[in-house]
């Protein structure tokens, strides 16, 4: 298993134009989630999860990663999962989990986790806002995660990945346990940093919404 954990220092944090459900700012109270996953007729493992939360406190963005190295990992990545929202939700005092077309990821998630008998329901424990049904609700239009980056100005650090070539690197993890160690160094932080660079993002368009939707 891969981990990482970094704290990023974010822009100037002004909560005037954030993402208000019922008046309450969200970006404090959440977490942001984002899966990179392995389907095949069936979901079939987590290759990368990711998350991050907003510590007012320290003023940091606090960022956690679990990734897969072969399938031995698979059933500890959902532990590592369920292990984090329970913190985020018990410890953390975290009432939202905010995503980009989440339904996706949770489909996957759920479908494991009742596969590997965890007992943890995710929406039980947090409010789900999904951004791109946020700006739905608002624009009265789809749009894609890398669309409503340009349109909040937000540049990306990570390379552009497909989810295809994604999915065939976690399904060759899967299939062969020394996969990884053939895998360059710069192509595993290049699945890291895109990861998180979604997740971090979520974060960028509930503190600042109000500025562009």
């Amino acid at each position: 298993m891969i981990f990482r954990e970094r704290s990023i220092k974010p822009d100037n944090v002004i909560e005037d134009f954030s993402l208000k459900i019922n008046n309450n700012s969200i970006y404090k109270d959440a977490i942001f989630f984002d899966l990179e996953h392995y389907v095949y007729k069936k979901p079939v493992c987590i290759g990368v999860f990711g998350c991050c939360y907003y510590d007012e406190e320290s003023n940091l963005i606090k960022s956690t990663q679990y990734m897969i190295e072969n399938k031995t990992d698979a059933l500890e990545i959902l532990k590592l999962a369920r292990d984090y929202f329970d913190n985020a939700y018990r410890v953390k005092n975290k009432k939202y989990i905010v995503t980009f077309s989440g339904n996706n990821d949770f489909t996957v998630i759920n479908y494991l986790f009742e596969k590997y008998e965890i007992n943890f329901d995710i929406k039980e424990h947090f409010i789900h806002i999904d951004i791109q049904r946020e700006y739905e609700k608002a624009k009265g239009s789809n749009i894609g995660l890398k669309a409503l980056e340009k349109e909040f100005n937000i540049e990306r650090e990570s390379e552009l990945i497909s989810g295809q070539n994604l999915a065939k690197t976690f399904g060759k993890m899967m299939k062969d346990k020394d996969y990884i160690n053939r895998m360059p160094e710069e192509k595993k932080d290049k699945i890291l940093l895109y990861n998180e660079q979604d997740v971090v993002s979520l974060f960028y368009m509930c503190l600042d919404w109000g500025k562009v939707i």
